[in-house]
């Protein structure tokens, strides 16, 4: 054995040994290997100017936990250096131990971690921690590869092109991981003394998540809905008849839209000028007839593809399809790259290789016929501003490798061949032509100027949607022509109501995230578990709604931190980081930036600001044992009864949360419940001797 080849995880080793021949030993980390200590904050930071004058300083090398030398990363600014104190995780030192026993008796060793910046930090770490006078530990005998496929041909190019480990990605994963620590583990505390509950935590991106949803449901109870009317009109037509909507008299549209200023942006709702049904009847018995043909306009129209799947659109169209939670999607992407059959999943990037745009183009030709093929390479344009990051977009890594295929592979279950599925789709379908369509629009008028209006469209070539899959169905309108007079058989009035913002589902919110510039790919999955574990917001039938405590942490750090739960400040952080990956930033001094005037906000906030109370509720109820009046608490397994006399009376009791409808089975009350992941779903008071259960209201029947 010459080569040791080091991955995060077995599933990969695996994998890699497929294309290895014996001159390699795969081993697996087993995920991270170091990192900052738990129980506290675990970073030095010390102030070396007290002027925070501008002066240059040597690039210094710190220590870590074990004693080894430890290049700085550009952790230090001028007047403050960040000084993370790494520790090897304690789950991990038996393997760091057999990967240093390993070292001794190799010539190099190759680390092949994930090609991202958690990839580059994980490969610095363990080359920090292999390092020695002997064995491949020394010089340049450990060496990264990067990869966005295992397949054969990719390890192969990766051996071709070894490289070291680029700094300026791991400085700006450690700038994260630093930040992310000083807000958690600063303001976290604080959270605690001023609601007096130990388990809340505040983050970087979190807080903001959450802030979304609680000015989003805020904006909802805001908006008063107001109702409009619409008119259908129906008429009789050679062999049928022809439904067509009131759109204008005398050339002015009924049709109106108001704007309203969000949170998160711009939302526009459409209504009409008919305000009641007095109004809506006055019209109709003012409709004259004849009722005229006065337009049928014909014209093509043509539908592009999507572009590939990079991550947020993956976990949003899985969501959307599959109603998998984003961290579901990536679990199972996870798997499917492991072992070999997409690229990898975390990208924010559109990019294709040249060598699967000539392979799927040749499937789709082979496979659909050279009319379903697009007429030149389709290439989409990269949201990534790290060069060094420009990964492909996820994709599968053998296009000719259809569901059916992997049906054999026996660590694969149905949800990881419905998403490859949709994957395999979304791959082939970007290089298919377009899909055409003729669409058909009749104007219909009467004798006082009334414009009645309706439309279709029938495919008239699938194009990319013989892959994809239609996603809507076709209205066929009835052949007319122009000056053909109608017969009016009834017109009739309907009543709307306009509609609030909708709350956030977890793939508009992953959008919103994505689209305002806060978070990466890798931690839209994680932060949905977060505010969903810290009781910050609950999920009812797929849709997030702030608790009272949601509510009342956002508005402490919204009063206190405002900058912190800002978006323009939480994406230029964003930025900031993509620029110290770019190497254009340094990372002390986007430290340095943010730690001194948060630093002095939290000191000022920690002496001045008030204890915060929730109004949760109250109860006429007795405590059973000792006859206090009972009250509502929180923990962070969700709300309940206490007696007000603790802590010298104990007594607690579960809230049932009813809906006000009975059973279908059995007449008991339906309330609320939770599954051990805490999501909701409505019970039987009378379990367990009712089971009856459902995920949605409309669904008890």
């Amino acid at each position: 054995m010459s080569n040791l080849v080091i991955v995060e995880s077995p599933t990969k080793a695996r994998t890699l040994s497929r294309f290895l021949g014996k001159d390699y030993r795969i081993e697996a980390t087993m995920g991270h290997v170091r990192d900052l200590p738990e129980n506290k904050l675990g970073i030095t930071i010390k102030l070396k100017d007290q002027n925070l004058k501008t002066k240059t300083t040597p690039k210094k090398f710190l220590r870590n936990s074990t004693g080894q030398a430890m290049q700085n990363s550009k952790m230090e600014k001028d007047g403050y250096e960040f000084i993370p104190e790494y520790q090897i995780i304690s789950d991990r030192k038996k393997r760091v131990s057999e990967l240093k026993k390993l070292v001794e008796n190799v010539s190099s060793i190759i680390l092949a971690t994930d090609p991202d910046r958690e990839g580059e930090a994980i490969a610095w770490h363990i080359s920090e921690l292999l390092k020695s006078d002997k064995g491949a530990g020394k010089g340049d005998a450990i060496r990264r590869i990067v990869f966005h496929e295992i397949t054969q041909s990719a390890i192969k190019e990766a051996l071709l092109h070894p490289r070291s480990v680029d700094m300026n990605l791991v400085d700006a994963q450690q700038a994260r991981r630093i930040l992310d620590r000083l807000v958690g583990y600063k303001l976290s505390p604080l959270l605690w003394n001023k609601l007096s509950m130990r388990w809340l935590s505040a983050g970087r991106v979190q807080s903001v998540t959450v802030r979304l949803i609680v000015e989003r449901e805020r904006e909802i109870k805001k908006f008063k809905s107001v109702p409009y009317f619409t008119i259908e009109g129906i008429f009789k037509i050679e062999g049928g008849e022809l439904s067509a909507s009131l759109a204008k008299k005398n050339g002015i549209s009924f049709e109106e839209s108001e704007t309203f200023a969000l949170f998160d942006g711009k939302y526009t709702v459409k209504k009409t000028t008919i305000s009641n049904s007095d109004e809506a009847d006055k019209i109709i018995a003012d409709f004259k007839a004849p009722f005229i043909v006065t337009a049928c306009d014909k014209k093509e129209i043509r539908r592009f593809p999507p572009p590939p799947f990079m991550t947020s659109t993956l976990q949003q169209e899985a969501g959307r399809r599959f109603y998998f939670s984003s961290k579901k999607t990536m679990q199972l992407a996870q798997k499917l790259y492991e072992e070999g059959f997409i690229t990898y999943h975390r990208t924010d990037s559109f990019n294709l290789s040249e060598n699967f745009l000539s392979q799927s183009r040749s499937f789709i030709e082979k496979n659909y016929g050279k009319e379903y093929l697009a007429g030149e390479a389709r290439r989409y344009q990269t949201k990534s501003k790290v060069a060094q990051e420009a990964h492909e977009a996820i994709r599968v890594t053998d296009v000719k490798a259809k569901v059916d295929d992997l049906k054999k592979e026996k660590e694969l279950y149905r949800d990881h061949l419905s998403l490859y599925d949709l994957i395999w789709k979304r791959s082939l379908a970007c290089q298919a032509k377009e899909a055409v369509f003729d669409s058909t629009t009749v104007d219909i008028t009467d004798k006082n100027n009334y414009l009645f209006e309706t439309q279709g469209s029938v495919v008239k070539f699938d194009g990319f949607l013989k892959i994809l899959g239609k996603d809507s169905e076709e209205k066929i309108i009835p052949k007319v022509s122009v000056g053909q007079t109608l017969t009016l058989l009834k017109a009739i009035p309907e009543e709307h109501f306009t509609n609030p913002p909708p709350r956030y589902t977890e793939a508009s919110l992953i959008k919103t995230l994505e689209e305002k510039g806060i978070g990466r790919p890798s931690t839209y999955a994680p932060i949905v578990s977060t505010i969903l574990d810290r009781k910050y917001v609950d999920r009812a039938e797929k849709k997030f709604i702030p608790t009272e405590l949601g509510f009342a942490v956002t508005d402490f750090l919204v009063s206190s931190f405002a900058d912190i739960v800002d978006l323009p400040f939480t994406a230029l952080m964003e930025d900031e980081l993509d620029e110290i990956a770019n190497g254009k930033l340094d990372s002390c001094k986007v430290l340095s930036d943010f730690y001194l005037p948060f630093s002095t906000k939290l000191d000022q906030v920690s002496k001045t600001a008030a204890k915060v109370k929730m109004d949760l509720g109250t109860t006429n109820e007795k405590c059973p044992q000792c006859g206090s009046p009972l009250v509502i608490k929180l923990s962070k397994y969700g709300k309940f009864l206490a007696c007000s006399n603790f802590p010298k009376c104990r007594f607690t009791k579960n809230i049932l949360e009813k809906v006000g409808i009975p059973c279908p089975r059995c007449g008991g009350d339906i309330i609320v419940r939770r599954t051990k992941r805490g999501k909701q779903f409505y019970g039987c008071s009378n379990y367990p001797k009712c089971t009856f259960a459902a995920w949605k209201k409309e669904d008890i029947k």
